[in-house]
């Protein structure tokens, strides 16, 4: 398998110790609803990271949540709000979104706020090895102590000192030094600190919390836009403080673009991604996702959605087709034909997501699979054997990218948010979809019964009752199911 590392500039091979892949990738700065570039960058490591799994590996996936910056202290001051509470809500809102994409539930979403220690012990390293030095309004890191700057990027750090404009903070040994703390102005949210009162620079989260969660950094993924500064400066303020490289592979994806501009909120052309799924649904922006290869830039239109999801129904009525016929012995020979040209669409499929994640090329040999099972049940000599054999692999792959091409019990769908709310009552986090949230509540309520909690024991199980979901004890387990 090749992925293309943002670091050489080139495809590499891709070469684990073991078969557990340690990745990590930037997530939302919360502070307004995620949008549609949003939720490409979402779905293309989601894809990524399934497709890691089918090809057998085990990953360990960190996403981060930026709930303290700069832009959520406006959104509050702009509010009335705490800075907190508008974290939070955003978080909450940014979880449901992704809910609402199909997302698979990171292995652990680490909020900026709960690391600080974590932070302010990297920055004392950073300071203790000279890397880093305090002014009257933050500790900076001193960029030109780093030989290694601007190796992810290519920027050239003369050019970038000569570029940089004069700054505010003359107590600055360069312009472009970067924060890794920062004193608190009045108003502002703080923590205590060696050099008092204040918050964490943006990169620093990141170095510090990737450590935390990973026993080796293997795939670092994000947006285009991360690669310089976020990324530059986080390879720096690591590296320095480690003396190792930071990660194995480096992975960004493509921006969305509107009428040939970048989509940001500085522009007004944001679309986002609650708003797209009303009208369009998970399927079609994830096979809209699908339709372009994770590096390059994909523009936004109307007209190519609506194609998506006409063509997600198409590959999704193939599958309740198959299910309607009642096929019998069958044609041996025709058979034979469908299993044929399903191994070699399967073949090929492999081979282009192998090749760096080739989503359009694998898409085109989905759609030849949906083909060739739709003439077969046209066929009017229809095998079970066949059909079920063709029908395996078709939903195996389209599951390996996390396109849901059987359709789920209607009710359980509809009640996602009133499960979610349940599980938050009970001081449980609500990621995932709804199978994943009922399998946390139960747990829970196992917990309980084994504590001697009973109280709470039997809560979940009224608060699911009245929503409609009845939870079964078995000799096996517990089992839950629609009223």
């Amino acid at each position: 398998m090749k992925i293309y590392n943002t670091m050489t500039g080139k495809k590499e091979e891709l070469s684990v110790p073991d078969n557990e892949i340690g990745m990590y990738v930037c997530g939302p700065t919360v502070y307004d609803y995620a949008h549609l570039g949003h939720a490409r960058s979402e779905l293309v490591f989601d894809i990524i990271r399934r497709y890691l799994g089918y090809r057998g590996f085990v990953v360990h996936y960190v996403h981060n949540i930026t709930d303290v910056d700069d832009k959520i202290i406006k959104k509050a001051n702009e509010s009335g709000e705490t800075a907190d509470s508008v974290s939070k809500k955003f978080t909450e809102e940014y979880l449901k979104d992704m809910r609402g994409l199909g997302i698979k539930e990171a292995t652990v979403y680490p909020k900026a706020t709960e690391h600080i220690p974590e932070m302010i012990n990297l920055v004392k390293a950073l300071v203790d090895k000279g890397f880093a030095y305090t002014t009257s309004t933050g500790v900076y890191f001193e960029v030109s102590k780093f030989k290694g700057y601007g190796k992810l990027s290519g920027q050239n750090l003369e050019q970038l000192e000569s570029g940089a404009r004069v700054d505010v903070d003359e107590e600055k040994k360069n312009p472009i030094d970067f924060a890794l703390w920062k004193l608190a102005k009045p108003g502002e949210p703080s923590w205590d600190s060696p050099w008092g009162k204040g918050r964490p620079g943006w990169h620093i989260e990141c170095s510090s919390m990737s450590p935390k969660y990973l026993k080796r950094l293997d795939i670092h993924g994000g947006g285009r836009d991360l690669i310089f500064p976020h990324h530059e400066n986080e390879i720096a303020q690591s590296e320095a403080a480690s003396g190792k490289e930071l990660a194995r592979y480096w992975m960004h994806n493509g921006f969305i673009n509107i009428s040939g501009e970048k989509m940001s909120k500085s522009l007004g052309n944001i679309k986002t991604i609650r708003g797209i799924l009303e009208k369009y649904g998970p399927g079609a922006v994830r096979l809209f996702v699908l339709n372009g290869h994770y590096r390059g830039p994909m523009n936004f239109d109307e007209d190519a959605l609506k194609q998506a999801k006409a063509a997600f129904e198409r590959l999704r009525n193939t599958v309740e087709l198959a299910y309607e016929i009642n096929p019998g012995e069958g044609n041996q020979e025709s058979g034979g034909k469908l299993l044929e040209s399903v191994e070699k669409a399967k073949e090929k499929f492999i081979e282009a997501m192998d090749d760096d994640f080739n989503t359009p090329f694998a898409l085109a040999e989905l759609f030849a699979i949906s083909t060739a099972i739709n003439t077969y049940l046209s066929s009017g000599t229809v095998g079970k054997e066949a059909l079920l054999k063709a029908l395996s692999t078709y939903l195996e792959l389209a599951n390996s990218v996390g396109l849901e091409l059987e359709k789920k019990e209607e009710g359980a769908g509809k009640k996602l948010e009133q499960i979610a709310e349940v599980a938050r009552k009970m001081g449980i986090n609500p990621a995932g979809n709804a199978e994943s949230i009922l399998n946390a509540l139960i747990a829970e309520r196992e917990n309980a019964r084994k504590s001697k909690n009973y109280s709470k024991s039997d809560a979940i199980r009224k608060e699911l009752d009245a929503i409609g979901i009845i939870l079964e004890d078995k000799k096996e387990g517990v089992r839950w199911k629609l009223k």
